[in-house]
């Protein structure tokens, strides 16, 4: 079977609502909170916009890519139970790195196509900053002389030694491949920021946002769980990687290798954030009367050489669009996650995308990119985009460390 044929059509599966907490920058005011707590967070906001009670939850389907805390393992079922769902509603975690947000909502989908759930709970979280120190080699103990290796798991996990390049090298990559200059990174980047600081303005990311404050969060028969924040900050309600980042101030950053066009300010930020939605079935949103938030109309992921693997989404948009009969014209709005500057542009000249489609309220330069939740992100936001302008398809997508992307076709459901 083809890459190309990864994908699939949905017929009759909704989003139905969901919500993010703000993305908060690395070591910042969510430092100290593990992802499950941000992750219940998302979901019991999810929930209650959703007007979904958490006893219709069938199945929780959760997504993180760092084991950023000693309980790690508990992530999905902690989520699904500390948000309300029935003890006997099962859970799971995926990971498909930076594409993990899309893969949540992929297999809600499968659990409701396939009739295991009518209402799946789908919730992306990650704690960039928690990244653990951590060794791999000391089991069995520390021996005379031997080398003490522990490393930085987040600094490490950049790197993908099957190519022997980092992710920023493989940005490096598709500048030289597509022609791509430093003024041209920077300029992509300097809208970024000009367009997340608009939204914010206007109210539009404020839409997306549950604020966050000191909260605990009970479960009968079991021990509490919750949210503190650091001392003095009491509440968190707006993304703040978000700042005035003119071409000129960009163009005056080192470039992270010498020569090259990637430096700090254009690429996507390190960020802590959960972003959570209900997936349900037609016959659930019918018979209960909601108003979903997007019809899931496909989805499909893809492959390509690990070196290029910022390229990932130009294959996956097309294996999506391909799979549900959509030409690219005809979709209205572009989420593609900008992983880096480089890579973003890349994608869009591979694919000859008009750059007011895209990332029109900013992207993960200016807002940041929290592995597991930014698929989640983008997802919603196209969403609520695609409603606000009255528009019918929307696209998020976006490429994987390792050499893939993944992408999925959403509709507006009030599109006239």
């Amino acid at each position: 079977m083809s890459q190309s044929r990864f994908s699939a059509t949905f017929d009759d599966v909704w989003i139905v609502e969901g919500a993010r907490t703000p993305f908060v920058d690395y070591c910042g005011a969510f430092g100290d909170l593990s992802p499950i707590d941000m992750g219940i967070k998302a979901a019991r906001a999810a929930l209650e916009r959703a007007g979904v009670p958490g006893a219709d939850v069938g199945s929780v389907v959760t997504a993180s890519m760092a084991q950023a805390s000693f309980d790690a393992y508990m992530l999905p079922r902690h989520v699904g139970l500390y948000a309300g769902v029935p003890i006997g509603t099962p859970a799971a975690n995926v990971q498909r790195i930076c594409g993990s947000g899309f893969e949540i909502i992929r297999q809600a989908g499968d659990d409701i196509v396939r009739g295991y759930a009518d209402v799946v709970l789908a919730v992306g979280t990650e704690s960039m900053t928690r990244n653990p120190i951590a060794a791999y080699t000391h089991r069995t103990g520390f021996k005379l002389g031997a080398p003490v290796e522990f490393k930085d798991f987040l600094w490490e996990a950049l790197d993908d030694p099957a190519a022997d390049v980092s992710m920023i090298q493989t940005a490096e990559n598709l500048a030289k491949k597509y022609g791509i200059t430093r003024e041209t990174v920077d300029a992509y980047a300097a809208q970024s920021f000009e367009r997340a600081l608009a939204a914010q303005a206007a109210g539009r990311l404020a839409e997306e946002i549950v604020p966050v404050t000191n909260e605990t969060f009970a479960l009968e028969g079991y021990h509490d769980r919750g949210i503190q924040l650091p001392r003095k900050i009491e509440r968190v309600d707006a993304d703040n990687h978000p700042r005035p980042s003119p071409l000129e101030a960009l163009a005056r950053l080192r470039p992270v290798y010498p020569g090259g066009v990637q430096t700090a300010g254009n690429s996507s930020a390190l960020v802590d954030g959960a972003a959570g939605a209900v997936v349900a079935a037609g016959a659930y949103v019918k018979g209960k009367g909601i108003k979903p938030l997007a019809r899931l109309v496909a989805a499909a992921a893809a492959g390509v050489p690990p070196e290029i693997m910022g390229i990932g989404p130009a294959p996956a948009i097309r294996a999506v669009l391909e799979r549900a009969g959509v030409a690219l014209q005809d979709v209205a709005l572009f989420e593609i996650n900008e992983a880096q500057g480089a890579q973003i542009v890349a994608v869009e000249k591979e694919l000859g995308l008009d750059r007011d489609k895209l990332n029109v309220n900013g992207g993960a330069i200016a807002l940041g990119h929290p592995l597991a939740a930014t698929g989640m992100r983008l997802t919603l936001s196209v969403a609520r985009e695609l409603r606000r302008r009255n528009q019918r398809y929307g696209v998020a997508s976006a490429c994987i460390g390792g050499g893939q992307g993944m992408a999925l076709l959403i509709e507006n459901p009030d599109f006239s």
